[in-house]
């Protein structure tokens, strides 16, 4: 029987400003390799589109809900696109949007693609694919355009140090001092880190497909795992 994965993909990685071909061509490749042993669901974030889309709209007095609606359509625009990478016969030709359709999706395909599945207070793509690793009983990847954790935001200081592993409390209680916001780019939300602490899900947060080949033939990888 496969194993599923859960694999938030970051829009960062999707559309950093330009369509990122290389890296969704060897994406696409390293899971097509690994359909004999798991199927797997990906949660595409909204990046570079949902930021704009917000920014704009956050400068028009929205609401926090109308500026998460924003968010929400931009992670099934990248989710639409993604699914047609594959082929018809690899993944599902139609946008799930809720966890018992993913589910039924899965029975037929090797790759379920979706973005956010329903608006959620203070919550983003990453913490629908949490939700999801709990409800399918799986592990979950988080991809994203860092190396994994550091104690700082490595893309502005220098001096970041690099968190190869950490518990799911430690984890939470650093994360929780960061006030949410819409289209926020942190490695993983807050409602995410509640969910993998509440049920001890094993994650792993990457930044490369070389990674995540790794962690699918169960070796050793430079990123950043949460668990115990």
């Amino acid at each position: 029987m496969k194993k599923t994965i859960v694999i938030s993909l970051g829009g960062s990685l999707i559309i950093p400003e330009k369509i990122n071909f290389h890296f969704l061509h060897e994406f696409k490749s390293i899971l097509k390799r690994h359909f004999a042993k798991y199927k797997f669901v990906i949660v595409c974030g909204g990046g570079t589109i949902a930021r704009k889309y917000i920014s704009a709209l956050r400068k028009e007095g929205k609401s926090k809900r109308e500026l998460a609606h924003a968010g929400i359509r931009a992670t099934r625009m990248n989710a639409q696109f993604i699914m047609q990478m594959f082929s018809r016969s690899e993944a599902n030709d139609t946008l799930p949007t809720t966890m018992k359709q993913i589910k039924s999706n899965l029975q037929k395909n090797n790759v379920v693609v979706c973005g956010a599945l329903r608006f959620e207070p203070n919550s983003t793509s990453d913490g629908t694919a949490a939700k999801l690793a709990h409800y399918l009983k799986t592990d979950f990847i988080n991809m994203t355009n860092v190396a994994g954790l550091y104690n700082k935001d490595p893309t502005k200081h220098k001096n970041a140090k690099f968190i190869p592993k950490i518990s799911w409390k430690d984890f939470n209680s650093m994360i929780s001092k960061i006030k949410f916001k819409a289209g926020q780019n942190f490695v993983l939300d807050q409602n995410a880190a509640i969910t993998i602490k509440k049920h001890k899900i094993k994650t792993y947060l990457i930044g490369s497909n070389k990674d995540l080949d790794k962690i699918l033939k169960r070796k050793k990888v430079k990123g950043t795992l949460i668990e115990g």
